[in-house]
């Protein structure tokens, strides 16, 4: 009976740790332990590169991923025995430097092949980095040796390594999903007095795409340029960076030189066009207003009047920091900038106040009195995007902008901002909100007009294209055109399309007032159109 026993706890033991392993664990989720590098670990988490696709992102922590990366960087320097790696994704080279070096470093990055030290007149190896003596010269106090990691690392077609930057929709990508790292383990390399090479090469620069050199990092999750520089070649392009992490090179899309003229054409002549109708609304408020008593007390009239000199002021800032380009001093260029941003999310706000004042007409109906309504608008319109610009002007984010043709040649240059993350921020982001909310009120507005030309369907026949009309009249009020800048990774004709419809944004709203208010405002107030825009709220001032 002992052997029985025996046998059966023997059983137990061996049964135990085996279910323990066989609990499933997504490595793409970031492994318990990411100081795990043995070879079953780093390849499990490179099949992450492909995995974590756009429809599979949910099992995937990009944050984890990304670190582990970074993290295995400096565990070969700091703490691995090895001198070479070489894997189907991953090769490296780590190399013991004496600080007192008397020239320059060269080392070959040549794909599928662990970089090594070459001369300086070695030509066998167009993808190369050149380390300059300086960077080591800086560290010779410190220690008379130190350890440098050089990593070639291929980040796949997934998302990770991607960052806000790179769109699969529009053809954006790391070029060869080939990134560079460069380490001397927990040693902080930044501000170097001469900076260092990276030559990457390739056969063809895609039309309508640009190289910008970039670095990752890792405080932000993303990629940036600051820093570094940019040379364009036929086929090769060289990167200088003042600091050591991972590189690459981008390819992102961009406009071609005839197409960023003809866009410019059409937006100054619309702009041009607009903002002589605009003037013309004005002018025709300030006439109704002081020829006819009642249309003081009358709300929408205002709000509308406030968009048209938004949009005004919009389109004259527009044709100064176009006409002007990058004239005259920094300080006028950040000027320029942020009153042209002041002036866009003015119109903004105001498309927004349309919707909002829409939503009480039509969605809420009842209990819509607000004392001093119109005054409690303008401060929102008016003073919201101040603050917002006072905010993004400490931060000193307005400076020049260029746009690049496909050869890397300034195609525009203008007074905007200076860095990509402001300007997703305050303006992408800014806009995203405005559009979302309006589109629900303006969704929930159409669901109200056709409800009703339904039931009375039988008494009028035009109902229904009063309330296509309206919807028409009121989707250029909100804003609805510059839903279309969504759009304009498309291709080359919703860019078209976008500048026009909001380039004559103005000529649309004139129509709109003229319509309602001009000449025989009793004949218009029965149809649906004056219906919506005459159920006014009324602010006692």
């Amino acid at each position: 009976m002992v052997a029985p026993r025996a046998l059966g706890v023997l059983l137990l033991l061996h049964l135990a740790p085996g279910e323990q392993q066989e609990k499933p664990r997504n490595v793409c989720q970031g492994l318990p332990d990411m100081n795990h590098y043995e070879d079953f670990d780093l390849n499990r988490t490179a099949g992450c590169f492909s995995k974590c696709t756009q429809s599979q992102e949910e099992f995937c922590h990009l944050g984890n991923l990304q670190r582990y990366w970074l993290n295995f960087e400096t565990y070969l320097v700091e703490k691995s025995q090895m001198d070479t790696l070489n894997t189907s994704f991953l090769t490296a080279l780590i190399k013991s430097i004496n600080t007192s070096v008397s020239e320059d470093l060269y080392f070959s990055l040549t794909p599928s092949q662990i970089p090594k030290q070459v001369t300086k007149d070695d030509h066998q190896h167009p993808d190369r980095v050149r380390l300059p003596k300086s960077l080591f010269g800086s560290l010779k106090s410190g220690r008379p040796m130190v350890r440098l990691g050089i990593i070639i690392l291929d980040v796949g077609p997934g998302n990770v390594f991607k960052g806000s930057l790179l769109s699969r929709e529009d053809g954006s990508s790391v070029l060869n999903n080939r990134m560079v790292g460069l380490t001397l383990g927990h040693i902080n390399v930044i501000k170097l007095a001469e900076p260092l090479e990276i030559t990457f090469s390739h056969q063809y620069q895609p039309p309508n795409m640009s190289l910008s050199c970039e670095f990752w990092d890792a405080t932000k999750g993303d990629w940036s340029s600051k820093g570094c520089s940019t040379e364009v070649g036929v086929h090769r392009t060289v990167c200088r960076c003042d600091h050591l992490t991972f590189f690459a090179l981008l390819l992102r899309p961009i406009l071609d030189e005839a197409m960023v003229k003809a866009l410019i054409h059409i937006s100054q002549a619309g702009c041009g066009t607009s903002m002589i109708f605009l003037a013309f609304t004005i002018i025709l408020y300030a006439v109704l207003r002081f020829s006819r008593q009642r249309f003081k007390s009358e709300d929408a009239p205002k709000i509308h009047v406030a968009l048209s000199i938004s949009l005004f002021l919009l389109n004259l800032a527009f044709f100064i920091n176009v006409g002007q380009r990058l004239k005259g001093s920094k300080a006028a260029c950040w000027a320029r900038g942020a009153v042209f941003h002041y002036f866009l999310l003015c119109a903004f706000t105001w498309m927004s106040l349309e919707a909002f004042h829409l939503y009480l007409l039509v969605i809420k109906v009842f209990n819509t009195y607000f004392s001093h309504y119109f005054l409690k608008l303008s401060l929102v319109g008016w003073v919201l995007p101040a603050l917002i610009v006072i905010g993004t002007g400490i931060a000193n984010s307005y400076g020049p902008y260029s746009i690049r043709d496909e050869k890397n040649v300034t195609t525009l240059e203008l007074c905007w901002f200076r860095e990509n993350t402001a300007l997703y921020v305050v303006v992408h982001g800014y806009f995203l909100i405005v559009f979302l909310f309006s589109a629900v009120i303006l969704s929930l507005v159409s669901w109200k007009i056709f409800t009703l030309s339904s039931a009375t369907a039988g008494k009028e026949k035009a109902q229904h294209w009063k309330g296509v009309l309206t919807l028409l009249g009121l989707s250029c009020l909100v804003g609805m055109p510059w839903g279309l800048a969504l759009l304009t990774s498309l291709g080359p004709f919703t860019a078209y399309v976008f500048a026009l419809f909001t380039s004559l944004q103005g000529v649309f709203i004139f129509c709109w007032f003229l319509v309602l208010y001009w000449p025989r405002q009793s004949a218009v107030t029965s149809s649906g159109t004056a219906r919506v825009d005459h159920a006014h709220t009324v602010s006692h001032e």
